[in-house]
């Protein structure tokens, strides 16, 4: 009998503890992980630090970050992913040739990254980061479907508070370890010695399990073309299109404080007096495990209150997390300052994001995991991603504090349309 079929309860705080100590758990904290190293190098804070850091201006760092788009458009190509095996590696199973193939093609990313002199010139940049995003963008679509798949629903939170801890430990790395390498041996060795941390999620691939497919519930058409129709037909169908459309925009916006703010992030460490070795003490090492700690409490939270008074206590917090930058803002070179505002963002971020891919776990149809969680993340970032892009032109034309106070107004359209669905969504995690 496998995870997904046994009658385990994994509610409250004995059921966290008893997903723990499956094997599925140390496995989603292994993948976790590979999802969240190569994140910082190719979409975000390391990157941006790293362009800073040769000379280039906001502006085109702000721009430069869009190249990692495809984060963003997963959902795209999700359904082959549901539908077919890898070509060559298939003899693995559906989900585990997906998640070789791409984990390779991060780790070639990466190590063609290593390389580039964006000083000299932007283009191999770009192209490489292309490259990568699109094989991270992958392993994370194939990622969320095996994790939801290899337990039943009542564990999702548990097991997304796992992944977390892998991912969190990936973005450490990322983050403060790249740091502190290029502090102390240049850009070139940092993202050669991060491509090498990729052989740990390679190896969990080679020797994980494959999921059981589940029992089809509909008809499904088995051309090429209905891989692509039937997840999204089968999604409006199971909530209606008001209620569907409502749950679409609600995702979109709910974490949009945190993703606006993303790119700037590290410039703004770098411009309010600190070193690479300050931000990563304090944003890559500390920060990261506060987000664990926020993770944790999330999943407990979720398993004890249910989804809704939760995402409204996260929606809340991401928000209001985002002023907590105003005292670095007004108190340069302070650490002081830096570690409150990382606490308070990292916590409620954490919190945040076990609350949100819980939530989004309890929508998606398992005839089409993939594809429906792929939207559903894709449209969580998309918003905040390309106004993330522009966020350069915003902040040289007011100051970091305005921005940081124009982010977090950002949460009311959330909290509008949380009221309205909040008599419309099901508690499924106390179901």
């Amino acid at each position: 009998m496998t995870e997904a079929e046994a009658p385990v309860s994994y509610k409250g705080w004995a059921g966290i503890k008893r997903a723990f100590g499956t094997p599925s758990a140390l496995t989603m904290a292994f993948l976790g992980f590979g999802s969240g190293l190569p994140f910082l190098l190719i979409a975000s804070q390391t990157l941006s630090t790293r362009l800073r850091d040769v000379g280039l201006d906001l502006k085109s760092i702000g721009l430069i970050s869009l190249a990692s788009f495809f984060y963003l458009m997963k959902f795209v190509w999700a359904p082959l992913i549901d539908r077919y095996a890898f070509p060559l590696v298939s003899a693995l199973g559906r989900r585990r040739s997906w998640l070789l193939a791409s984990q390779v093609g991060v780790t070639g990313g990466l190590f063609a990254l290593a390389f580039v002199r964006p000083e000299l010139g932007v283009t191999p940049l770009v192209l490489w980061v292309l490259v990568a995003s699109f094989a991270g963008a992958t392993q994370d679509s194939v990622v969320d479907a095996y994790r939801i798949e290899i337990a039943p629903e009542s564990a999702q939170a548990a097991l997304a508070a796992t992944y977390t801890l892998g991912y969190r430990i990936g973005l450490i790395l990322a983050g403060a370890g790249a740091l502190y390498l290029a502090q102390f041996e240049g850009w070139i060795v940092a993202y050669l010695a991060m491509a090498s941390l990729m052989l740990l999620p390679i190896i969990t691939t080679l020797v994980c399990r494959e999921p059981v497919q589940p029992e089809v519930r509909i008809q499904r058409r088995i051309d090429f073309f209905g891989a692509f129709w039937q997840p999204i037909s089968s999604f409006f169908s199971a909530n209606g299109v008001a209620l569907a459309l409502a749950l679409l925009a609600f995702v979109g916006l709910y974490k949009f404080p945190d993703q606006v703010i993303g790119v700037m992030s590290g410039p703004f460490y770098l411009d309010s007096g600190f070193t690479k070795a300050d931000i990563a003490t304090v944003s890559k090492l500390f920060g990261v495990w506060m987000g664990i700690g926020g993770a944790f409490l999330g999943g407990i939270a979720v398993a004890a209150f249910g989804f809704r008074r939760m995402l409204l206590v996260a929606a809340l917090g991401v928000a209001l997390s985002n002023l907590a930058f105003l005292l670095m803002a007004h108190n340069p070179g302070q650490l002081w300052a830096f570690y409150a505002a990382l606490s308070a963002d990292n916590l409620f971020q954490g919190f945040a994001g076990t609350v949100l891919v819980a939530f989004m776990s309890s929508l998606t149809d398992r005839n089409f995991t993939a594809t429906q969680y792929a939207l559903l993340v894709s449209l969580a970032n998309l918003p905040g991603k390309f106004v993330g892009g522009v966020s350069g032109y915003i902040v040289e034309a007011s100051s970091y504090s305005t921005f940081f106070i124009l982010s977090a107004t950002t949460v009311i359209p959330t909290l509008l349309l949380l009221i309205w669905l909040w008599p419309r969504i099901r508690d499924r995690s106390t179901a």
